[in-house]
């Protein structure tokens, strides 16, 4: 006979309370209560749910569909509508929330997880030229308006000040504050380019007063990180 111990037991019981948006214990899975409401998530990124959930598909459109052909870091959504409670995971990945006050905040498309009603989203592009190219594209999703934002992180988050330029590979920035700058750089020697697939060719630079980028640890999308610890 299986056992169960007494604060898991509660919690299997049905208790679903505490803010509508919120992380779980462990920081690798987001909670999310809808009271006939609805919020976008993750294409694929839903672990469970109860209630009466609907799950909507949300493309992007042929040009959605060409800019993650070309860079890889197209973002497809889904629209979950409702009354019950949602729980979104992606791969073991940390999990962080922003929570936004009539703000922007910028995100690398791969770790984009979820977005609370009241948020709005758009893709937005950071310059660079060939340095953008070696890249492999700097697509990003703008998000702004008020309530959560649900960020992947593989690993803790580090969060670096941009009052001083701070150069940071492209796959590993997640996260960055309305009003920084941003370019790509590049640090190759054309004769250094054959055989080198790595992000380290070109990065990009964040600067700005009072703005902060937040690095995970590891150069590889957060959708492809392992759990850890």
């Amino acid at each position: 006979m299986v056992s169960v111990n007494q604060p898991l037991g509660r919690h299997a019981a049905g208790d679903d309370g505490g803010p509508p948006f919120a992380l779980e214990a462990g920081d690798r899975m987001l909670r999310v209560r809808l009271d006939g409401g609805e919020m976008y998530a993750k294409q694929g990124s839903m672990v469970a749910y109860r209630g009466q959930v609907d799950f909507a598909y949300k493309g992007q459109g042929v040009g959605g569909y060409l800019r993650r052909a070309v860079t890889g870091e197209g973002q497809d959504l889904m629209r979950v509508k409702g009354r019950g409670t949602v729980w979104f995971a992606e791969s073991g990945s940390h999990i962080s929330i922003f929570h936004l006050d009539d703000d922007r905040l910028t995100v690398n498309g791969r770790s984009l997880l979820a977005l609370e009603s009241g948020v709005r989203y758009k893709i937005t592009t950071t310059s660079g030229g060939v340095g953008a190219m070696i890249a492999g594209g700097v697509f990003n999703t703008e998000v702004s308006g008020t309530g959560g934002v649900g960020v992947l992180c593989l690993g803790s988050p580090l969060v670096l000040s941009t009052d001083e330029p701070v150069c940071v590979d492209r796959d590993a920035a997640v996260a960055w504050t309305a009003g920084v700058r941003t370019r790509v750089v590049s640090t190759f020697r054309v004769g250094n380019l054959f055989g080198r697939t790595s992000g380290e060719l070109a990065q990009i630079e964040y600067r700005g007063r009072g703005g902060f980028v937040v690095v995970q640890c590891g150069e590889v999308p957060a959708r492809g990180a392992e759990p850890s610890g």
